[in-house]
């Protein structure tokens, strides 16, 4: 359990449930509705140039303040990485299987 702090703010106690688990996931699909961000976790793997597997294995559900919020983390963090370890570059496809 940790306990974070800041001045005119509440005190904020973050715990985890007997349930919580660290899991990898290299797969991440987004579902929206009018109501929420649906974000499916899993794993990719590739055995055959023209054969992709995914494995789903967690489904969260945010609303859209939630969702935005997290964008905006995520951003904040990937500019921090890129400035520590240089730029990430993104491929259309991958060279090779996948795995």
């Amino acid at each position: 359990m940790s306990s974070l702090s800041n001045p005119g703010q509440p005190n904020l106690s973050i715990s985890s449930t007997n349930e919580y688990r660290d899991n990898y996931a290299n797969s991440v699909q987004v579902r929206v509705s009018v109501w929420d961000f649906f974000l499916v976790f899993g794993t990719l793997s590739q055995s055959a140039e023209d054969q992709v597997e995914i494995r789903n294995y967690q489904g969260i559900y945010l609303s859209p303040q939630q969702a935005k919020a997290l964008a905006g983390v995520l951003q904040q963090n990937l500019s921090q990485y890129e400035a520590a370890f240089g730029e990430i570059q993104l491929e259309a496809r991958a060279p090779g299987p996948i795995n």
